[in-house]
């Protein structure tokens, strides 16, 4: 379980996330968690994204049900006019490098079990956002329960409360623990009864459209200190994650993540299980080339379905390159990202789309961790190819591509 509260420091504050918190910590950890057991990581005011990113990584890692308490900002960036979620130190002219991109909650909730993760969120928004979720959805994946209210601004030099947060924790501390949904209702009377109008209410399970208010990517990036290093993958079925000494991240999930893919391979296959759930198992039972079978099988029904360029075959091909990462695979995991990468640029795909980025990024990861100096010769051109189109967004990368090249060339 995982308590996130966060709103950024000075004058550009909407609303007093941190003090949510407490009432919060009052409530026991299972009747906050609806199991019997919980462990619980309290995230207050964090300072920069990817100190938020390791903690969600670590709880969607974990098995079993999954709740995530969100408190906070929404806040787009300057460049692409995508949502974020302010930390302390975001301004409006920092947020693609300080806040938290709300799509990295759907990239790395994406392969947990159907029905396992609850998210309960109470955000506020300035008219910019405000007006962006007039015609956009806040999702955070498929088979992800939603409950919440997004406030819009209220007002100059007033800075708001979290209330519908803490009519939530007031509930669960009453004694008992209502299903997510009842609880949402009860929190939203209790709001309007406090006389607060014109929140935008989420409420559903996302299915790729967005539960009443949906999702859009973004992956800002900080410059790293000392030169490019090629960074890991930003996700993977659940289970055992290598361990990379550059553990910082900077993921983007594919501009419309083919939810359909769930369910519209079935009709050509004889699966009725969730198959992210069954490569999950396979992967943590070490069974890794049961794993990439079982998802060659979805890609080529997703292909025969909807055609090699769609958005389903493509997510089943970004699943193979994961899985053959877990496998220790790492050249086959980087000619399948580049493929996927190539296959977004031919279908008209823009070099800064986030997709296309997260696939040549994770590609330049797992090119470095090639250990036969013949195989990441012959893939090198390809990747220099790939980053003079794709640069991305850390500084260095194509150099990099080229230095290494040149010491594997010249090392002949």
């Amino acid at each position: 379980m995982l308590l996130l509260a966060a709103s950024p420091v000075g004058k550009g504050c909407l609303v007093d996330a941190a003090s949510v918190l407490p009432v919060l910590a009052a409530v026991p950890p299972a009747v906050l968690a609806g199991t019997d057991t919980a462990n619980v990581v309290e995230l207050a005011d964090p300072l920069e994204p990817q100190a938020v990113l390791t903690r969600l990584r670590a709880a969607a890692a974990a098995t079993g049900p999954l709740t995530l308490f969100v408190t906070g900002q929404l806040q787009l960036d300057r460049r692409q006019r995508l949502p974020h979620l302010a930390l302390a130190r975001t301004t409006p002219a920092t947020v693609r490098y300080t806040a938290f991109p709300w799509h990295w909650f759907r990239e790395e909730l994406r392969l947990r079990p159907v029905g396992s993760t609850t998210l309960l969120l109470d955000l506020h928004a300035d008219a910019e956002t405000w007006a962006w979720l007039r015609g956009h959805a806040l999702d955070c994946g498929p088979g992800v329960a939603v409950h919440g209210r997004v406030a819009p601004p209220a007002g100059r030099r007033r800075v708001a409360a979290p209330t519908y947060m803490k009519a939530v924790a007031t509930i669960l501390r009453s004694g008992g623990r209502p299903a997510a949904e009842q609880l949402h209702q009860m929190a939203l009377a209790r709001v309007a009864g406090e006389g607060e109008v014109g929140d935008l209410v989420l409420s559903g399970v996302g299915t790729g459209a967005g539960p009443g208010v949906g999702y859009a990517p973004a992956a800002p990036a900080r410059p790293v200190p000392g030169g490019y290093r090629p960074q890991p993958p930003a996700s993977a079925p659940h289970g055992p994650r290598p361990q990379a000494p550059d553990r910082l991240t900077f993921p983007a999930p594919p501009t419309n993540e083919p939810t359909a893919a769930r369910t519209a391979p079935r009709a050509a296959t004889t699966d009725t299980t969730d198959p992210h759930a069954a490569i999950t198992t396979a992967v943590q039972s070490g069974n890794h080339a049961d794993a990439d079978a079982l998802a060659a099988r979805w890609e080529q029904a997703a292909v025969a379905a909807h055609g090699p360029g769609s958005e389903e075959a493509l997510h089943w091909a970004e699943v193979r390159a994961d899985l053959a990462m877990f496998a220790g695979d790492a050249e086959r995991s980087c000619r399948t990202w580049m493929a996927v990468a190539a296959a977004r640029l031919s279908a008209g795909q823009p070099v800064d789309a986030p997709a296309v980025e997260a696939a040549v990024d994770r590609a330049h990861h797992q090119w470095g961790r090639i250990t036969d100096a013949p195989r990441a010769r012959e893939l090198g051109p390809a990747l220099a190819d790939l980053r003079s189109r794709v640069p991305g967004r850390r500084e260095g990368a194509l150099d990099h591509v080229r230095k290494q090249l040149h010491q594997l060339q010249t090392q002949g």
